[in-house]
């Protein structure tokens, strides 16, 4: 197994900590807690383990359960905690280190565990930006993780779709769904979350979940939902009908395209992410239903469904080659229902690639 791509992320890790004025940085992961910033580091995925890296050392922290897997899935030197806690042995590794700053994720660490090590190192530096902003620029193996991911959700949509039919339940599409992208090769539809599944009047809830409402003639059901590859992610967000389509929801539909195309050609390096925002606010306000559209435009995506950049109103993001992001403009009315169009974008130095491919964007009418 190659670790090339750990080595090039170390190497990073290393030159911004040195510019920091930092000799050492810690990070820590409990109960699967920061996990996707311990794998995206170390190569490591297990739900316990501390990290360790200083300029000429990489350590790996982490209990008997995992000592296989610490092994064979990072080049780290693996430390096994043995008969002390994860904070004790990363207190012990910190006092006999000779560091005097030492930077830590005050975002992603309680007090509690940051005050049990808290005195092994003289000074401390809170460096939560760090890591999520290494992991915004994503490599090739990265791109090509979450590429597979958006091509296995597509696939397995379509081959759902040929199942609904009147009197299904919201919950059993669901199960249908996850079980399709697991059948075609990804470990999961989305890590410790069930997809988004809302018909008829409670398509209006943008994050409505799958309940044991079945579907009827004439809804309209929303389906956000992705895939798992290499502990990657995807994004994606379709509709379909039940019976055709009324005249007032295919209105809806062309407005949404036009807002998700138009925010889609707004995407380059250095766009601030409140502007791509505002771009497909604009047009869906110009349409009369601005006042329906209540979150924000897109999101960065990766290891996490929900990473930096941001595109809403008050993102304070810049764009830059290599970020993912989602654009999903959406128009929501209560007491009948609404519709959102999502795909994942890959901004390059020239403008952005779809790299969910777009198919299926057009509310699909199933036959009732």
């Amino acid at each position: 197994m190659s670790f090339d791509h750990i080595s090039r992320r170390l190497q990073r890790l290393r030159s911004v900590v040195a510019e920091e004025g930092m000799d050492v940085f810690v990070l820590l992961v409990t109960e699967g807690y920061n996990s996707e910033s311990a794998a995206y580091i170390s190569g490591f995925r297990g739900s316990s383990c501390a990290v360790v890296i200083s300029a000429d050392r990489a350590l790996l922290v982490t209990d008997g359960r995992y000592a296989l897997q610490a092994k064979a899935q990072s080049p780290f030197s693996v430390v096994l905690q043995e008969q002390n806690t994860l904070q004790e042995k990363t207190a012990e590794l910190l006092r006999g280190g000779g560091w005097t700053v030492a930077g830590f994720e005050g975002e992603r660490l309680s007090v509690s565990l940051f005050r049990a090590f808290e005195k092994s190192v003289p000074h401390w530096k809170d460096c939560s930006v760090l890591i999520p902003s290494l992991r915004r620029r994503k490599d090739e193996l990265e791109i090509a993780a979450i590429a597979k991911a958006a091509d296995i959700a597509s696939a397995s949509y379509e081959e759902v779709l040929g199942l609904v039919r009147e009197g299904m339940s919201e919950t059993e599409l669901n199960a249908l769904l996850e079980y399709a992208v697991r059948k075609r090769g990804a470990e999961a539809g989305w890590k410790g979350s069930g997809f988004i599944v809302a018909s008829g009047e409670r398509s209006a809830l943008p994050h409505g979940k799958a309940t044991d409402r079945t579907f009827r003639k004439g809804d309209i059901v929303t389906v956000d939902f992705g895939a798992t590859v290499d502990g990657y992610m995807s994004d994606l967000t379709r509709n379909f009908s039940l019976g055709p389509l009324s005249e007032g929801a295919r209105e809806i539909e062309s407005v949404l395209l036009e807002a998700a195309d138009k925010a889609a050609e707004a995407l380059k390096p250095g766009a601030e992410g409140k502007f791509v925002d505002s771009v497909a606010r604009g047009i869906i306000a110009s349409k009369g239903w601005g006042k329906h559209f209540s979150h924000g435009l897109g999101h960065g995506l990766g290891l996490e469904i929900h990473e930096a950049p941001r595109l809403s109103p008050v993102s304070k993001d810049i764009l830059r080659e290599g970020d993912i992001v989602t654009i999903e403009p959406g128009i929501y009315i209560e007491g009948w229902g609404g519709m959102r169009i999502e795909d994942d974008y890959l901004v390059t130095s020239s403008g952005s690639v779809c790299i969910s491919g777009g198919k299926g964007r057009k509310t699909a009418v199933v036959s009732v």
